[in-house]
């Protein structure tokens, strides 16, 4: 990422905190504020954690919903971007078999080129047991390889453990 451009990482593990954190994160970093969803309710629960997260967000941020096109989503973007989550859009992707890893080195690149700041929460997987399936093993890698090239662009990267920040870059 260029310095003009900075992009922070945001990790946690399921219900850590990490999405509450970088709302605020965002909303410090000050400017117009974007919210890019990239969850897709599959089913009542998804729909209610969507509901939750957008019920805590104030009429300030603009919603910008997809599950598949980052750099639709955040080229061109100022002010401060929160894109909620890096996990749920691999995982849009890898159930259409699509090339993710391509699509990746695209969004960073969109992200570099726009004058926004740019928070990105993401899963860490990796720190439970290896799966017992093929997709959930070729998930697990593909998240955590998707991190690495995430945290390597990042200017910092964030680990939020029980809503606690822990700074790793």
């Amino acid at each position: 990422m260029s310095k003009s451009t900075p992009l922070m990482l945001v990790l946690g593990h399921a219900a850590s905190g990490k999405s509450l954190w970088a709302e605020g994160e965002a909303e410090r970093l000050g400017g117009p504020l974007t919210y890019v969803a990239t969850a897709e309710g599959r089913d009542g629960e998804m729909h209610a954690r969507i509901a939750a997260h957008a019920a805590r967000r104030g009429p300030e941020w603009t919603l910008v919903e997809e599950p598949f096109d980052m750099v639709r989503a955040c080229a061109g973007r100022t002010g401060s971007v929160l894109v909620d989550c890096a996990t749920m859009w691999l995982t849009n992707l890898m159930l259409r078999d699509a090339d993710w890893s391509a699509a990746a080195g695209a969004w960073m690149r969109a992200m570099a080129d726009a004058p926004g700041r740019f928070v990105v929460v993401s899963n860490d997987v990796g720190g439970g047991v290896t799966p017992d399936n093929a997709l959930a093993r070729a998930f697990q890698q593909a998240q955590g390889t998707l991190n690495q090239r995430l945290a390597a662009a990042a200017d910092r990267v964030v680990l939020v453990t029980a809503g606690l920040p822990q700074r790793l870059k």
